[in-house]
């Protein structure tokens, strides 16, 4: 087995970094595609046709804002947990800054699934750098803490909440949706084990 890095080493900061940049665009190009995204990316447009705000922004405030529910919870967030807050939503707002939206529905789903698969293996690179969960996952593990309901009720109870607020307010709710909420689970489940730095090192 191997042993767990230095909390400073190089390698984990950089996929750290190389991680939450991939994740904000990957949620970009699904944005972009225009099939549906993921609940709290609904929520985030949903705010952000509210407020005229741009969505990256929204998304940042939203992680802040989540963020600071952990203090009740008596979670302690990460350094990772604090780069995704600031990170995500500002890679999200230059993505689709630049990208224009495809027009054709068989161009837009491979954008959707181009994202997807993007957002799997950041997924894998950021949450195993272990420097922290981030703001949306901490949420969860701590309500199932606080309240002893299972992980998976936790989070439906929170993510149907948000995609219903953020559906009533304009957010994007599509197939891409309900592919998001089946695949995006046994994607990271994948790519997880393999990016993980401390995973035992093959022998010959």
């Amino acid at each position: 087995m191997s042993s767990p890095l230095p909390s400073g080493h190089p390698q984990r900061v950089l996929r750290l970094a190389v991680g939450l940049v991939l994740y904000g665009a990957a949620e970009a190009l699904m944005v972009q595609a225009a099939l549906g995204v993921s609940p709290w990316t609904v929520f985030a447009q949903g705010l952000s046709r509210l407020t005229g705000a741009g969505l990256g922004w929204v998304t940042n405030a939203v992680g802040l804002l989540v963020l600071l529910l952990w203090i009740p919870l008596r979670q302690r967030p990460g350094a990772g947990t604090v780069a995704n807050v600031l990170v995500v939503g500002t890679v999200i707002q230059a993505v689709v800054a630049v990208l224009d939206p495809p027009s054709s529905l068989p161009a837009r789903a491979a954008l959707f699934t181009a994202g997807l698969l993007l957002l799997a293996v950041a997924s894998g690179l950021y949450i195993g750098a272990h420097y922290g969960p981030g703001p949306r996952d901490g949420l969860m593990t701590g309500l199932h803490a606080r309240t002893g309901r299972p992980v998976w009720q936790v989070r439906t109870g929170v993510e149907v909440s948000v995609l219903a607020v953020g559906w009533a307010l304009g957010g994007d709710v599509g197939p891409g949706t309900l592919a998001f909420a089946a695949l995006v689970g046994p994607l990271v489940g994948w790519t997880l084990p393999v990016l993980d730095v401390r995973r035992a090192p093959a022998t010959a």
